[in-house]
């Protein structure tokens, strides 16, 4: 289980505790943009990355070490979980992921299995543990896992995509068969983060990177209903935090989920987002990653206007997706040090 933390602030906001100060991380904090994180990407590729407990680890605590946040988030992809239900990832240069044989037929579905974690994710658990103690205890660590539907639109289209329109085809003209693979792929994610929990992490994100695709009649069918049984079986364990992409219209819903906290994208403002979620649930976010680019001081400036609106209790501050591999590691550095410079008044 979760080893105790020196600094308890992302687990206070979790809860709802009083802080001195939010807490802060950034989504892909461990990632393209350090010079460090360069350093080992040109040696091995991405999924010797994701699959190497010493790489993943070392990565994981690159940030912290830097710029000292207040969470770290393992580094790993949502797309092992494809790969362990027997469906081929591979991550193409200038392409991203790309699943040589996608999933878009019945037989398709009844030939992807609910895969032994120990067996094919081990590694991540591996890396868990080792992280934990490159950290010693100076703050929490973050699981995460793809949403069913995220996870789903690559197994279906095969590819990233603008429109995932062959994902969505598929669930509008064969919805038995998209049912049964999204259930496969939430039972799957259930284990694979009870896994994780079990290994160490203090809390797990939910990414809905696609989320934003589907109607809001679409998403409870498609999306919410799985991410809803994923909270309900890890909420008793961890703190569990949903993040759906351009999902506004769902907050309400997402409140009333027991998920600990909700991550908000740049598009939907603080007010609205407070008013969405009924004001009494932790959120997360929501600055433009495009912003840090911004100078040094205009992102200062920001980031307490953003407090602000927020409000510094039930808030836990990041971008409203992950941070671009153009950032200047300076201007991700004013954006940490901005918010452990805040005080209120």
């Amino acid at each position: 289980m979760a080893p105790s933390v020196k600094n308890d602030l992302f687990l206070k906001a979790l809860k709802g505790e009083p802080v001195s100060r939010p807490p802060v991380w950034m989504m892909r904090q461990a990632g393209r943009y350090l010079p460090e994180f360069r350093e080992i990407r040109d040696k091995y590729d991405f999924f010797t990355r994701c699959q190497t407990p010493e790489l993943a680890s070392e990565i994981t605590v690159q940030p912290i070490r830097r710029f000292g946040m207040d969470a770290a988030i393992l580094f790993s992809d949502i797309l092992v979980v494809p790969q362990a239900m027997d469906i081929e990832v591979e991550m193409k240069p200038g392409v991203g992921p790309w699943l040589p044989n996608p999933v878009r037929s019945v037989q398709d579905v009844d030939r992807v299995r609910i895969p032994d974690i120990q067996e094919s994710l081990g590694y991540v658990m591996d890396a868990i543990r080792m992280t934990n103690e490159k950290l010693d205890g100076a703050v929490p660590l973050i699981g995460f896992a793809g949403s069913p539907w995220t996870i789903f639109c690559y197994c279906v289209q095969g590819q990233g995509s603008k429109n995932f329109d062959l994902a969505k085809s598929f669930c509008f003209t064969d919805p038995t068969a998209a049912h049964d693979l999204l259930q496969k792929i939430t039972d799957t994610t259930i284990a694979y983060l009870k896994a994780k929990v079990e290994a160490g992490v203090h809390a797990v994100q939910l990414f809905d990177s696609w989320g934003g695709m589907l109607s809001p009649a679409d998403y409870q069918e498609f999306s919410w209903q799985y991410l809803q049984q994923i909270v309900t079986a890890l909420k008793p364990l961890t703190p569990v935090i949903v993040f759906g992409k351009g999902c506004w219209f769902a907050l309400e819903t997402m409140a009333q989920s027991g998920a600990s906290a909700l991550g908000v994208d740049w598009t939907c403002s603080p007010k609205t987002a407070r008013m969405l979620s009924g004001g009494q649930i932790t959120l997360q976010g929501n600055f433009d990653p495009a912003r840090l680019l911004s100078p040094p001081e205009t992102i200062r400036k920001m980031v307490h206007g953003m407090i602000r609106e927020f409000g510094v209790d039930r808030y836990i501050v990041n971008l409203g997706h992950g941070i671009l591999p153009n950032v200047p590691v300076s201007h991700a550095g004013a954006f940490i040090q901005a918010v452990k410079d805040y005080h209120e008044g």
